[in-house]
């Protein structure tokens, strides 16, 4: 992988996750949310009703806040939120244009400390930073979600590194039995 200006490589570091239920995606919200750096801008890519707005209120719940209280800015383009991170979640589906994006004032939100979420990401690509985290979502049977993460910039991929331990070591974990305490 190369940045924009196509000759200085990039480093990149790439993890895929199933997803089995909406439990799972909620797991993998709180891991997103402990291990992504301040100002990293988050990729959604996915077909209608693949889970991006449900992997967003994932992340907003891990940052404190009630997941019921996000909800797709399709409408609205996008909405602000503060928990103990601050998150900036946008939609480019309804866009026109590049020059559309860049009129929310987007340039603000990737130069902040939040996380900035971008659902339909392909549609503005080309005016995402180069260091950001793309999450593609595909649909699979029933409530399962394979989610194919890259990280692309040396903090953002070291910290798929860091989230692709964690998601081993928690699904290693026994089930905790809840009568016994333990």
């Amino acid at each position: 992988m190369t940045n924009r200006f196509g000759n200085v490589p990039v480093e990149s570091s790439t993890l895929e996750f199933e997803a089995e239920s909406e439990a799972d995606t909620f797991r993998l919200g709180a891991e997103l949310a402990d291990v992504l750096p301040p100002g990293t801008t988050v990729a959604l890519i996915g077909t209608l009703g693949a889970g991006k707005t449900r992997l967003v209120q994932a992340l907003a719940q891990a940052c404190g806040l009630p997941p019921d209280s996000v909800t797709s800015p399709t409408f609205v383009l996008c909405q602000h939120y503060q928990g103990s991170r601050t998150l900036h979640h946008l939609d480019a589906y309804r866009l026109r244009d590049d020059d559309e994006f860049w009129q929310l004032g987007v340039d603000e939100y990737f130069d902040s400390d939040a996380l900035t979420l971008v659902e339909w990401a392909d549609r503005v690509s080309d005016c995402l930073p180069d260091e950001r985290l793309e999450i593609e979502i595909l649909v699979g049977a029933g409530d399962t979600r394979t989610f194919r993460i890259l990280g692309s910039g040396s903090p953002i991929a070291d910290a798929v590194q860091r989230l692709s331990a964690r998601l081993q070591a928690s699904s290693a974990e026994p089930p905790r039995d809840e009568a016994l305490g333990g």
